[in-house]
């Protein structure tokens, strides 16, 4: 009888789900006495936070602690942003007594820091800027230990109304730029890299505190990141923050890539090494992240 001829036990490739996140993104699910607190009171205030909308991996962490970014002038953006996770359409009228409903919320909050944000309104001739610039003088006059930072829109050069947003006492503005120059057209398609850098200049020559946010694994390059970091530097901004992209939705663009933790404490090492005054740099960091801590830089 000829001998059996044992073959190699070949094992099935078991193929890693695509994009499947590392363990450095994972996070709690949002719990807790404070966290019900303030998901009470922006419900009962027919309020939008960009923590919600934007579906913010910290949510957890920082309603937790009592706090949270307000999103005004509605939930309906009139970009199309490839990353982001807002409605996009045609925006209805925006509500006015917004302004009140923010400011006396964030007084019952207790709030020592605001962050105050809003979607694109590029239909409106003043950007929304009159209800940006009433809703900061509302929160300092029924909370006048509160300190606000506004993370504003871009005001496609509209620089009148750039003024009437940055000028109603806010501690900290910030803009952000959300990727390097080359992917714009793919990530901020109705967006300009240089427009939003002159953003941020001309912000810093009125006399702010500046601060940007940009978001990687979108497939951006070392060298661009440092270009982007050298730009920043050269038109004032003070604080970046740099953080992991994640999809929102199928819809959305992919992430090309999970950045390490490692490779973010190294940009942060360059961004100060290149200028910048504050760099708060990490996979789960976004814009608004530790934003108290950025008032004084």
């Amino acid at each position: 009888m000829d001998e059996f001829v044992r073959l190699p036990v070949i094992q099935p490739v078991v193929e890693q789900p695509k994009n499947r996140k590392p363990d450095w993104l994972r996070v709690k699910l949002p719990v807790g006495k404070e966290y019900a607190n303030v998901r009470k009171i922006v419900d009962e205030n027919k309020l939008h936070t960009i923590c919600e909308s934007g579906n913010c991996p910290n949510m957890g962490e920082c309603w937790g602690a009592g706090t949270a970014t307000f999103m005004i002038l509605g939930n309906v953006c009139t970009r199309s942003c490839s990353f982001c996770a807002v409605a996009t359409g045609r925006p209805n009228e925006y509500d006015t007594d917004e302004p009140r409903r923010v400011a006396e919320a964030i007084k019952t909050m207790g709030v020592k820091h605001a962050v105050i944000t809003s979607v694109n309104r590029d239909e409106l001739k003043d950007r929304g800027a009159a209800i940006w610039h009433e809703t900061v003088v509302l929160i300092k006059q029924l909370s006048p230990q509160t300190t606000i930072e506004t993370l504003i829109p871009d005001v496609k050069a509209n620089w009148e109304a750039l003024e009437v947003m940055i000028s109603a006492g806010q501690e900290v503005v910030s803009h952000n730029m959300e990727t390097v120059g080359s992917l714009y057209r793919m990530v901020r398609p109705q967006a300009k890299y240089d427009r939003s850098l002159e953003q941020i200049r001309r912000t810093k020559e009125y006399g702010q505190r500046t601060k940007t946010g940009i978001m990687l694994g979108l497939g951006e390059k070392k060298e661009e990141v440092y270009q982007a970091m050298d730009d920043l530097a050269a038109n004032g901004l003070d604080i970046l923050t740099l953080g992991q992209y994640l999809q929102p939705t199928k819809r959305h663009i992919e992430v090309a890539e999970f950045i390490h933790p490692d490779l973010f404490a190294h940009y942060r090492e360059e961004g100060l090494r290149r200028g910048l005054k504050y760099v708060e740099s990490g996979p789960l960091v976004r814009s608004s992240y530790h934003a108290e801590r950025h008032v004084h830089v």
